[in-house]
């Protein structure tokens, strides 16, 4: 899988800004589900050109959705969904994601 495949987008939540703020930097991306954590370490560090000491995974159950269709109300979820935190060196930093 190419690196631009195994990450999806940067997921940007006030909890991650915080965690991105600290003096150990960590990143948190949305993955393609099939990617591991070495392949995802592989893919930021070959698109960001950055050092990176670890990765955790983990799986984004979908959350439960009601829509109002014709047939009165559906009833399902949205799509699961995996996330990756990374943990940079200390002193590197993604510059594409700073100013955001």
């Amino acid at each position: 899988m190419r690196a631009d495949q195994v990450i999806i987008q940067p997921v940007l939540t006030e909890k991650s800004n915080i965690a991105r703020d600290q003096e150990v930097k960590k990143y948190t991306f949305k993955v393609d589900p099939r990617a591991n954590k070495f392949e995802v370490m592989s893919a930021v560090k070959e698109l960001f050109n950055v050092t990176v000491e670890k990765c955790n995974i983990i799986t984004v159950k979908g959350k439960p959705k009601y829509t109002r269709g014709r047939g009165g109300h559906i009833k399902g979820t949205t799509g699961d969904w995996k996330k990756a935190i990374v943990t940079l060196k200390k002193g590197d930093a993604i510059q594409a994601i700073e100013g955001v």
